[in-house]
């Protein structure tokens, strides 16, 4: 027992710290078809966009610790809404800095996916990515979040410990194309509900209440870094 412990302990850095083959270009294009065709239809992605909201609210729960405030709980609903509650001052530079990751998030995370792809880090990416749906898990306060965390979790966990590589690197890019697509939409979508009158409290209104820089200004960022990382991250993916 401790001698399988000893050598698989080894094993499994390896795989962690070393480098996988990328796929064929054939199967990153059929990745980038199929994120597509997640992403596009509305039927579609009204499901989908359950997984932008765990990185959209992800973020904001991230950045959060990260400046030093104390996150409290984060809920994901059926209608792909989500909450993410933390506590400290209600300005400043902290606040501002959660307040601005939910939308850009997915792009950036997208990217990060992308870059560790182009460098062979297939094995890394998947096991970075359970690790960070586990520690999210944790916080969340509601059942449809625990539900929806654990199936995304789940299927990354299967992914990585149960497929062999060619899955698991076909997996890893759709799941990139995802982030990089799927990151795009929903700065649109907030700029249209704006437009007839709606979303008055969005991530934007506040940043605008925080800065006094108008929220249109903070939707063209949301815009800019989503656009960006799909550019970026598509050159990566397709090795240009």
């Amino acid at each position: 027992m401790d001698s399988n412990t000893t050598t698989a302990l080894p094993d499994l850095w390896g795989r962690l710290s070393g480098t996988q083959p990328g796929p064929d270009l054939w199967v990153v294009l059929a990745t980038l078809a199929a994120a597509l065709a997640v992403v596009a239809p509305p039927p579609v992605w009204r499901v989908a966009r359950n997984a932008i909201t765990i990185a959209h609210e992800g973020g904001h729960g991230l950045i959060a610790l990260v400046t030093g405030r104390k996150l409290t709980g984060i809920r994901l609903h059926s209608d792909t809404s989500g909450l993410t509650v933390s506590r400290g001052k209600p300005y400043g530079l902290g606040m501002i800095l959660t307040a601005a990751a939910g939308y850009t998030a997915p792009s950036l995370l997208g990217l990060g996916g992308a870059a560790l792809l182009a460098a062979g880090r297939i094995t890394l990416l998947l096991w970075v990515a359970t690790a960070l749906l586990l520690a999210m898990l944790v916080m969340i306060r509601n059942a449809y979040g625990v539900l929806t965390v654990v199936l995304t979790g789940g299927a990354f966990l299967l992914v990585s410990w149960l497929a062999g590589p060619q899955v698991q690197a076909a997996f890893a890019y759709a799941v990139v194309w995802f982030l990089l697509l799927g990151g795009v939409r929903p700065p649109f979508e907030l700029q249209a509900k704006r437009r007839r009158g709606g979303a008055g409290d969005s991530d934007a209104d506040q940043l605008s209440r925080l800065t006094h820089v108008p929220a249109w200004l903070w939707l063209f960022l949301f815009h800019a870094v989503s656009l960006c990382s799909l550019i970026g991250g598509g050159q990566w993916l397709l090795r240009l």
